[in-house]
């Protein structure tokens, strides 16, 4: 008797659920190819540019804006780059030639700016992906490359599909797998390849 009542009612649950997720997921990728749209091929190449000739890459990003940084270092590491996350205790010291890529919606977070600051005074390179070309990293970088995203750092109450620097963080981490994609072309590598380089103590 009550599972005729209870079905009818899952489903208008359920596709009341997937109206609103379509919805939500429209908006959210709109977002997406908003904050990506701008970006063009040259950009990227001057970044696997900057990538390829450097001797070690040094990545930094707090919050979650770090979680693709710590990624795209991952991704780095299975190109058979020498790659690095700051703040790990492995991580060696930043030297004349490397490169520092920082990824930072604000461009004022203080530890980041920081690192710039240190990592010019060692004459590495520093590269930031941001939304603010304005900010305090930016000044300290030799390579800046926006991100047309809302971050409530610098947007204040900007609408965004997804809630607070969530359209920045996610873009970033498509810009980077992109990147990365363009360098596994320009190294002439597959996944493959970079499989032989993957963690095998999991």
């Amino acid at each position: 008797m009550w599972a005729g009542y209870i079905l009818p009612l899952r489903i208008r649950m359920w596709g009341t659920w997937m109206t609103a997720f379509a919805t939500q997921l429209d908006h959210a990728l709109n977002d997406l190819r908003t904050a990506l749209q701008d970006i063009h091929d040259a950009q990227v190449e001057a970044l696997t540019q900057l990538i390829v000739d450097a001797p070690r890459v040094f990545v930094a990003g707090k919050g979650r804006s770090g979680l693709p940084m710590r990624g795209f270092a991952m991704r780095l590491m299975h190109l058979g780059l020498q790659a690095h996350v700051i703040d790990d205790v492995t991580t060696p010291a930043i030297a004349a030639r490397d490169l520092l890529i920082i990824g930072s919606g604000s461009g004022r977070t203080p530890s980041l700016v920081n690192y710039a600051w240190r990592a010019r005074i060692e004459e590495a390179q520093v590269a930031l992906i941001t939304t603010a070309a304005d900010s305090p990293v930016a000044e300290k970088a030799h390579f800046i490359l926006t991100l047309a995203a809302t971050t409530p750092k610098t947007n204040g109450h900007a609408r965004s599909a997804l809630p607070m620097g969530g359209v920045f963080e996610t873009a970033l981490g498509l810009l980077l797998d992109i990147t990365i994609l363009q360098m596994m072309e320009r190294m002439g590598t597959d996944e493959r390849a970079m499989m032989t380089r993957h963690a095998n103590l999991e």
